[in-house]
């Protein structure tokens, strides 16, 4: 049974005649008549009368008008709802962000902000690596970016070369450590040696964060020996890897809270080895609305 023929039924019980009916319902005479004839093929009984001028509804069709206008309101109900969400969710701007910045950053930001209403997550981005964000601005993928950003970005002249604009939202500190030793000392500690190297549980080379470690030890003159043993795009696959004691990683600051699912993290560095980090949101020079430049307005001010 289809909807259209419950429409069908009820334009029949109005006008009580066939052609007219079918005239309403923008369908030819014979159209009309098979369809109310599998209706009642498919209720299993007669509804309409057909001896009588005009026609009339048998007591089964009588009940069965009343079912019709209770489910054909409801379906348009539901419609006019489903098409009110669907207006306000494309009325939402798409945020992409990294998977750790959307664990411990996005939502909490979101909602000091007053933009949690108005800001949808792209979660398939949490998947996506370094520059494939800016890739997903030009595409129309994302109307915004929330991502790390530090000096040493490798594709920072492009993010920098006209086309994007940024504000920087907040500041994130990567923190090298360990799981602790009984007497709460990192297994594994910085700087190493050549004859053993500390086990390290790397990024992945084209995310945002494997550069910011290379270079700030560079910047800051560190002579680090280091093993790696594994890249990952994710923060949350680093820190598990870390707590089940493979070797050491960086990790933001806001990740290194204490846990005892596989013993607590512990410090594998003093403070010379933390890198600073920037959280900037990311948009396209050309902004494709107006919402998204009253948003961005909005949060400059």
């Amino acid at each position: 049974m289809e909807i259209r023929w419950l429409e069908d039924f009820l334009a029949l019980a109005r006008t009580r005649h066939f052609s007219r009916a079918a005239e309403q319902q923008h369908v030819s005479q014979p159209t009309f008549s098979r369809r109310i004839k599998l209706l009642e093929e498919s209720m299993g009984t007669t509804l309409i009368n057909r001896q009588t001028l005009p026609l009339s509804l048998t007591p089964a069709g009588e009940v069965f008008q009343t079912l019709c206008e209770r489910v054909t309101r409801d379906v348009r109900d539901t419609q006019d709802r489903i098409a009110a969400l669907d207006a306000e969710a494309s009325a939402r701007i798409s945020v992409g962000s990294t998977q750790g910045l959307f664990s411990h950053f996005y939502q909490g930001w979101a909602k000091d902000a007053g933009m949690a209403e108005r800001l949808q997550l792209n979660l398939t981005a949490t998947s996506w690596v370094g520059e494939q964000f800016l890739d997903a601005l030009e595409s129309g993928e994302c109307d915004l970016v929330l991502c790390y950003w530090h000096p040493d970005l490798p594709w920072g002249e492009r993010l920098a070369g006209g086309k994007f604009d940024w504000q920087t939202i907040g500041q994130e500190v990567l923190v090298p450590v360990s799981i602790a030793n009984e007497d709460g000392q990192p297994r594994y500690c910085l700087p190493g040696n050549a004859e053993q190297p500390v086990p390290l549980i790397a990024y992945h080379s084209r995310g945002f964060l494997q550069s910011a470690i290379e270079g700030h030890i560079q910047r800051r003159n560190l002579q680090a020996h280091l093993l790696p043993l594994n890249e990952n795009t994710q923060s949350a696959s680093i820190k598990a890897l870390v707590k089940q004691g493979f070797g050491m990683g960086w990790l933001p600051k806001r990740m290194t809270e204490r846990s005892e699912q596989f013993g607590r993290l512990a410090r594998a560095g003093d403070e010379c080895w933390d890198v600073p980090l920037d959280i900037r949101l990311v948009r396209l020079r050309d902004a494709r609305s107006d919402d998204i430049l009253n948003l961005w307005n909005q949060l400059e001010t």
